[in-house]
């Protein structure tokens, strides 16, 4: 490859942290096959670039714990069965980025040996170093434990350089922009700024996780076109979460 016509990177070994209702595309609910295709040829396009990928799907556009357990069911099984959705959007990642030629593990914190990996880390590890996507699915393994939790566990895990976390809009405002007019985007905000004003990056303990041990968040917005490829080779619109 020419590396005069290939930007310059960023950070070498990510993680890509997206909801799983970034899956549903416009359904109400489960999974809609070209918009997870749509999503691995953003994840191939930052791939090709020699980048080391790892990603945590939430399950949400399956069955979220906390609506579980807020209909009266027990928190830890409903917390269990979110875990369990997740494991199915991981697979539905993975084979659709299989279908882009990119080797792809599923490795979960639940171990079911005849559908994923269980989670090594050391394995976890080389499967990044030989250029293998790694999808951490089934959470921490705990209840009680966000799927954003679980991702900055991880990142920190494989000495990730920083999260990306895709979302619908391009960064942190100070309010809800689909809501108002007048909000503004932060272009860099503190860990402490987050938790301060409840700006809902991602859910507290997994914010005191990435402040503790200095790692970035940089939130962007999914639906826009070539951004995850864009911000690594230090373009497009974001917001970085840094201490």
């Amino acid at each position: 490859m020419n590396g005069a016509t290939e930007p310059k990177v960023t950070y070498k070994r990510v993680l890509l942290k997206i909801s799983g209702e970034a899956l549903m595309g416009d359904q109400g609910f489960g999974l809609h096959p070209p918009t997870v295709a749509r999503i691995a040829n953003e994840v191939k396009s930052v791939h090709d670039l020699g980048v080391e990928i790892c990603m945590v799907i939430g399950g949400g556009n399956i069955f979220r714990g906390l609506s579980g357990a807020a209909q009266g069911m027990e928190r830890t099984t409903a917390d269990y069965m979110g875990m369990l959705a997740t494991v199915m959007n991981a697979l539905a990642m993975q084979a659709a980025l299989e279908q882009l030629n990119i080797h792809t593990r599923v490795i979960s914190a639940i171990p079911m040996d005849q559908v994923c990996e269980p989670y090594i880390r050391r394995r976890a590890v080389r499967h990044l170093e030989k250029k293998r996507v790694c999808i951490f699915a089934a959470g921490t393994g705990n209840p009680y434990f966000t799927t954003d939790t679980a991702a900055t566990l991880r990142a920190n895990e494989m000495g990730c350089e920083a999260i990306f976390k895709g979302t619908k809009v391009d960064g942190v405002y100070d309010k809800d922009p689909k809501k108002f007019d007048d909000a503004k985007r932060y272009d860099t905000v503190t860990f402490d700024e987050v938790l301060q004003k409840h700006l809902g990056v991602m859910d507290a303990s997994a914010i005191a996780l990435a402040r503790d041990n200095n790692l970035p968040i940089i939130v962007f917005s999914l639906d826009e076109p070539g951004g995850f490829r864009g911000i690594l080779a230090g373009e497009g619109t974001y917001t970085k979460v840094q201490g």
